[in-house]
């Protein structure tokens, strides 16, 4: 079979826990080799992860079963594989909390494979990882590193598959891997065949962030509308061995499907659109082409592919401390003035016991999207603004002194500006992430299947 459709059931971590259904019934109403991907792992996503292994928490998605348990069933019965990026910090962990999910919902027992190796503190020290060459502005001293995790590509998912896998878990992979694995798997596609990789990598591009190919992120009233948004459909890719693919949504469901759309989605992250790197393959879309194919559908070809970088590029977690943020609210005549007042209450009084710290103030409606600390985009703006959220936020290795800080804007409640309510305050341990590069012989991708709960 010359075909091959891979349908997304989400986008990041916190995306639609409902919208993976109506991707499942299609894809087992077209029958045929079928895949079921859920991207969840962004860098935000992981360090969050690494924070709750600190805590001593399950390190994996922490909403797998919601994205899952719906469509467990439907995808065993119906022979569509699964793979996803799920197991963020532990993905050992996710595969056995699957077995128990399944075990639970009465499914069968579903042959897991768990792709491992992007952990890079399992073959070097903290303080080894720290003397590599980080983003700046992170120097990382050896104390700061908590996790490192490079991006593994797509040939550990194929095997897993190969091997039989109905579900396929992984750490920290490209994204695009996610398809391009299964494809590699049903095509046999080899290390090499740099076009058809790169045809896999733009049909896994296309996927990745879910419903913005679908005209989520796409949508703005009046200049592109998009109809049913509330409803909108998941994205659908039917690949082809040769080097066409076509994608498509769920009919019924909301959402569009348009060139407009796919270009967007193509160009979305592209840094040199004749030089995106994977792990698996330089994808150059230069000469692609996008024609609609029939409504909501668009067929896109004419990826070409350049030997894989040599090295791989990771993504380290590093200390930061502590994070503090104290919110409270200004409204009508005044408002403005009244917001500059209550921060510079707050920045006077936390120079008497921490004159080093930096508080950086944001008013929420007026200037919190510049993200400036010196006050002068605020101190342009007039008198009248009518509903103001001032945002205080610190960090400090010290909790302690986070938290005597946020107390300076709950005092504001009696001690003034006039008017000021609904405080919020948070604080929470904080980890940086910095990215570098690493030697593809420092990462040694494995791959271990679990049949079941031990």
């Amino acid at each position: 079979m010359d075909e091959v459709r891979i349908g997304c059931g989400a986008g990041f971590a916190r995306d639609r826990t409902d919208a993976a259904g109506p991707v499942v019934e299609s894809l087992a109403a077209a029958g045929g080799r079928s895949f079921l991907i859920f991207e969840t792992l962004a860098e935000r996503t992981l360090a969050l992860a690494q924070m709750r292994a600190l805590r001593g928490e399950p390190a994996y998605l922490d909403r797998l079963d919601d994205f899952v348990a719906p469509v467990l069933a439907r995808c065993l019965d119906s022979g569509i594989r699964i793979v996803g990026n799920f197991g963020a910090a532990d993905p050992v962990g996710a595969a056995l909390h699957l077995h128990a999910l399944a075990d639970e919902l009465g499914c069968r027992p579903p042959r897991i494979g768990v792709v491992v190796g992007d952990n890079l503190l399992e073959q070097a020290q903290p303080a080894e990882v720290a003397a590599w060459p980080l983003e700046p502005p992170f120097a990382g001293l050896p104390d700061d590193v908590v996790a490192a995790n490079a991006y593994l590509g797509a040939f550990p998912i194929a095997e897993a598959l190969d091997r039989g896998a109905d579900i396929v878990v992984t750490g920290r992979v490209a994204d695009p891997a996610l398809a391009l694995g299964p494809l590699i798997h049903a095509f046999g596609w080899r290390e090499g065949d740099w076009d058809a990789l790169a045809h896999g990598t733009l049909a896994g591009h296309l996927l990745e962030c879910g419903a913005q190919v679908t005209g989520g992120y796409f949508a703005d009233p009046g200049w592109k509308d998009v109809p049913d948004a509330d409803d909108i459909g998941f994205p659908i890719a039917e690949v082809s061995a040769s080097g066409t693919l076509v994608i498509t949504k769920p009919e019924g469901t909301g959402g569009l499907v348009s060139p407009a759309t796919v270009a967007e989605q193509i160009l979305y992250e592209i840094h040199d659109p004749a030089a995106y790197l994977t792990p698996d393959v330089v994808l150059d879309i230069t000469a692609v082409t996008i024609a609609a194919d029939g409504p909501d559908r668009v067929r896109v070809q004419g990826a070409r592919g350049h030997p894989r970088p040599e090295r791989l590029k990771a993504t380290v977690c590093l200390d930061a401390g502590w994070i503090g943020e104290g919110e409270i609210s200004y409204a009508g005549h005044n408002a403005a003035a009244r917001a500059r007042l209550a921060i510079e209450i707050v920045r006077r009084r936390v120079a008497r016991f921490a004159p080093d710290l930096t508080v950086h103030a944001d008013v929420i409606g007026l200037s919190s999207a510049f993200n400036e600390t010196t006050g002068e985009t605020l101190a342009a703006c007039g008198r009248d603004a009518g509903d103001l959220r001032v945002r205080i936020a610190v960090e400090h290795a010290d909790p302690a002194l986070v938290e005597r800080t946020l107390h300076q804007v709950e005092t504001l409640y009696t001690n003034g500006p006039a008017g000021g309510g609904g405080v919020r305050l948070h604080v929470e341990r904080r980890l940086r992430t910095a990215s570098c590069f690493v030697k593809r012989a420092r990462v040694e991708p494995r791959v271990a299947m679990i049949e079941g709960s031990p």
